[in-house]
Formats: structure tokens, C-alpha cells, sequence
């Protein structure tokens, strides 16, 4: 059964898996966020592995996120998602990459979407109508705050754009309370909760503390 409550109105969280972490390690760091209160789904990316060496940490991440409550997204092969029983797929490429992925598993599986470098390749990609559109790049959590550009173009996104926002957050916690604030409806963090020094619980805690803080105006 999930551990955790859930949570409406206002900015949540998701974590990104990191590269070179064992899957049995990660499964166990999942168990113990899903104790620090709400998560709203976690992101696994393919990093470099080949296919084999996907299923199998897609196989073992995939139960340990349900667990607790979360959504389990691949990005990587759609075939081995469905393998591995992932809720959706995160998709990389141009609008209509976007667009084909929409038409083959929209409905069927949460699909999201990045949104690249540009402000109009952002809108194209949103066209298509993702479950979300992902500002930043996955797992490039390498500062303790976010990416400048990623946080404003996110920030811009949620000013005019009904397609929900992720926003890559950085490394350190302290910096989360900034993220949230650009309007985004869902800040993603990796390292931060997920490294291999992290207490993922306490991470967990502390950055919904924080995200609390961020209700959607129409619900204040």
C-alpha cells in the first residue's frame, strides 16, 4: 500500500534516477522517500544501459515506486516499459516524435515530453498535449540549484501554458524553495533525495515541507 498522502493544488515532487546506482540499492532508497511523505512519480532514465541491463532495473524499480504510490515513468525503450509494467514513458525528440508517441500510447500510459532548449520548440512539443512537458535534462543535477535557463522558460511556461511543468531542480535542497516558486507544477530532483550519501527519507520530508508552500493561486 502507498505510504504517503495525496497531494493536491500544489507544486510535487519528482525524483529522477541516477546513473550507476544498483537497482536493489535504488529500490531501497525508494522505500525509505515513500516514508518521508509524497512523491508524485519517479523518472528512470536509460542513461547508457543496453537493453538487457534496462528491463532488469526497470524490473526492480518499477514495483519498489508503485509501492509507495508513485507513477513509474521510463525514459527509455517503449517495448521494454511495457515489459517492465511502467505507468508511462518519458519521450525525447522533436514535436513529432512527440506526437507519433501520443497517438501510439496517450490514454494508455502517462506520456511526457521535453521540452529542449527553446521557447518554440517548447510550445511545438505542447501542441501535442503530453501529460507533461520536462524543462532541464535529466539527471543534470550537477549545481545545487537549478539551470537558469531551464527555471525561466519553465517559469514562463506555467504563466501561459495549461500542459503541466517539470522543472530539473539542482543537487541541494536549499535551492528547491526557488525552483518551486517559478510556477512549475512539479519540481524533479535526483541526487538531492536519490544520491548515494542522501538520507532519501529525510530528503523527502524536508522538500515537501518546502513544496507545501507553492499552491496554484486558484486554490488559495
Amino acid at each position: 500500500m502507498p505510504t504517503q498522502d495525496i497531494v493536491d493544488n500544489r507544486c510535487r515532487l519528482v525524483l529522477v534516477t541516477p546513473a550507476d546506482h544498483a537497482a536493489e540499492d535504488l529500490a531501497r532508497q525508494l522505500a525509505a522517500a515513500g516514508g518521508g511523505g509524497d512523491v508524485a512519480s519517479v523518472i528512470v532514465p536509460q542513461y547508457g544501459l543496453d537493453e538487457d541491463a534496462y528491463q532488469a532495473l526497470l524490473e526492480t524499480v518499477v514495483p519498489a515506486g508503485q509501492a509507495i504510490g508513485a507513477a513509474v515513468i521510463a525514459a527509455g525503450e517503449a517495448r521494454i516499459a511495457a515489459r517492465a509494467g511502467a505507468d508511462g514513458i518519458h519521450v525525447r525528440g522533436d514535436a513529432a516524435t512527440v506526437a507519433r508517441a501520443m497517438d501510439e500510447h496517450g490514454g494508455r500510459w502517462i506520456v511526457g515530453a521535453e521540452a529542449g532548449k527553446s521557447r518554440h520548440g517548447a510550445l511545438e512539443v505542447g501542441e501535442a498535449r503530453p501529460d507533461y512537458v520536462f524543462f532541464g535534462r535529466l539527471g543534470a543535477d550537477t549545481h545545487p540549484e537549478p539551470h537558469a535557463g531551464a527555471l525561466e522558460n519553465a517559469a514562463w511556461w506555467a504563466e501561459f501554458v495549461e500542459v503541466p511543468a517539470v522543472l530539473m531542480g539542482g543537487h541541494d535542497l536549499n535551492h528547491l524553495d526557488r525552483a518551486a516558486a517559478s510556477g512549475a507544477d512539479f519540481v524533479a530532483l535526483s541526487h538531492a533525495v536519490l544520491g548515494a550519501d542522501a538520507d532519501a527519507e529525510a530528503a523527502v520530508r524536508a522538500a515537501n515541507e518546502i513544496l507545501s508552500r507553492h499552491v496554484f493561486a486558484e486554490a488559495v
